[in-house]
């Protein structure tokens, strides 16, 4: 029998914490139903949010590049999610 270890829910959704982001293209509609404290926006948008590895928005921006060198800049290893 294999022992494993497994991580509590707090564990798990720590892990890649501030060395791992991903990128994610959304409406300007679909960032207002995800993070409700956003601030207001034009409808329609396309945006692009650089997201924590425990989903946390770190920036949104309303292009690709923008939002890739700001993870470069701050040592983030980018992920794809699928």
């Amino acid at each position: 029998m294999i022992q494993t270890n497994p991580l509590t829910p707090a564990e798990f959704a720590a892990l890649g914490t501030g060395q791992v982001a991903y990128l994610k293209s959304m409406t300007s509609d679909e960032l207002l139903r995800i993070f409700p404290q956003a601030p207001e926006i034009q409808s329609g948008l396309q945006l692009f949010a650089l997201l924590s590895a425990d989903g946390a928005p770190i920036l949104v921006t309303d292009s690709r590049e923008a939002a890739t060198a700001n993870a470069w800049e701050h040592d983030l290893r980018m992920v794809s999610v699928h």
